[in-house]
């Protein structure tokens, strides 16, 4: 499939109308790229004390999502779900370069970022060959809404620090203040867990998850039994159907969210996908897309819904479903031989 992304063949009416236009010359995304590196190592070495990533890292992490583009590219493209490279960009600079939480952060921003950023990019671009926007006014709209968008950015959260006091700091805040900065929280985690105290420490010789590893070879091996599944039983349509690197990737969706969003998702999503492909298959090949869009829809205005009526009128709900730890025995140590009064001994 990745051999074949690089041949055309059959051309649509969409590409034959979109050839009326001048394409975006190859030179000008080489420049942008060129350019784009040579500022981050030039950032990375004279911040070097206070970024910690040496140049070879930005080389790699480049390297890594120029790589990783088209295999996940392809990935999105047919099954609209984008699996990350935020824990493997982790993994990697923690063993090569443990003890630095902050380089590890940049890797993880250059090699797993640069990668989302170039497929939402793509996405755009999709969109206006078949709105038969041309490429080069499509070209300029990106590059100019993505300095508009740092800037604005960078400026949001340059004045959020300035005028909310102790944001983000769940110990000095208010119970009730919405400024807990949860994905933040988990950004700072990552770093502590991957860079500061490293996985060699954790998932390695000097760790006891050191088994945790055989889940890159189970991963690896789970697309290629589906494949050898339909090739014993070509018959079975529904196994052609099942695609692990989303099945195993949407994990990956859970955190900062609370289980209830998963589990939800998967009961919605599988009883009314399953129902309808069993009984009504011939509705479900004509409005499986409508059906993703109503629920995502749906989704969107209940949210706008309830903070009309319930979040500026300052009433909350507190049930298990919003609980964000959900398990009262979260903050048990979890070392041999502690005693706490309420929680287990191990």
């Amino acid at each position: 499939m990745s051999k074949s992304a690089f041949q055309e063949k059959k051309i649509d009416v969409h590409t034959k109308l979109m050839r009326q236009y001048k394409q975006v010359p190859q030179w000008w995304f080489i420049c942008i790229l060129v350019a784009n590196v040579a500022l981050t190592i030039f950032a990375c070495e004279y911040y070097i004390d206070q970024l910690q990533l040496p140049w070879w890292g930005v080389l790699l992490a480049c390297g890594l999502a120029i790589f990783f583009t088209l295999p996940i590219g392809i990935i999105t493209a047919t099954t609209n779900q984008t699996p990350g490279l935020n824990i493997i960009t982790e993994y990697i600079m923690g063993y090569l370069y443990p003890g630095r939480p902050v380089a590890n952060m940049c890797f993880k921003v250059y090699g797993y970022i640069s990668m989302t950023q170039a497929l939402t990019f793509l996405q755009d671009f999709k969109l206006g060959h078949y709105m038969k926007i041309p490429p080069r006014t499509m070209f300029m709209a990106q590059v100019v809404g993505t300095l508009i968008a740092a800037i604005v950015y960078l400026g949001t959260a340059w004045w959020l620090m300035e005028t909310i006091p102790n944001i983000c700091n769940t110990e000095l805040l208010s119970s009730d203040s919405p400024w807990t900065c949860p994905s933040d929280h988990v950004f700072y985690d990552a770093s502590v867990i991957w860079g500061l105290i490293g996985p060699r420490r954790i998932f390695g010789d000097l760790g006891t998850y050191s088994a945790i590893n055989w889940f890159f070879l189970a991963g690896a091996i789970a697309p290629l039994l589906v494949w050898l599944a339909h090739k014993a039983f070509p018959n079975q349509k529904w196994i052609s159907l099942i695609n692990m690197p989303v099945l195993i990737g949407a994990t990956g969706m859970m955190p900062p969210a609370t289980a209830v969003n998963y589990t939800t998702w998967i009961i919605v999503g599988f009883l009314s996908g399953f129902v309808v492909y069993r009984y009504r298959r011939d509705w479900w090949q004509r409005h499986n897309y409508v059906l993703s869009g109503a629920l995502d829809a749906g989704l969107a205005f209940m949210a706008v819904l309830l903070y009309l009526c319930l979040g500026l009128e300052d009433v909350s709900l507190n049930w298990w479903g919003n609980d964000l730890d959900g398990c009262p025995l979260a903050s048990c140590p979890t070392a041999k031989g502690v005693v706490v009064d309420g929680c287990p001994v191990f």
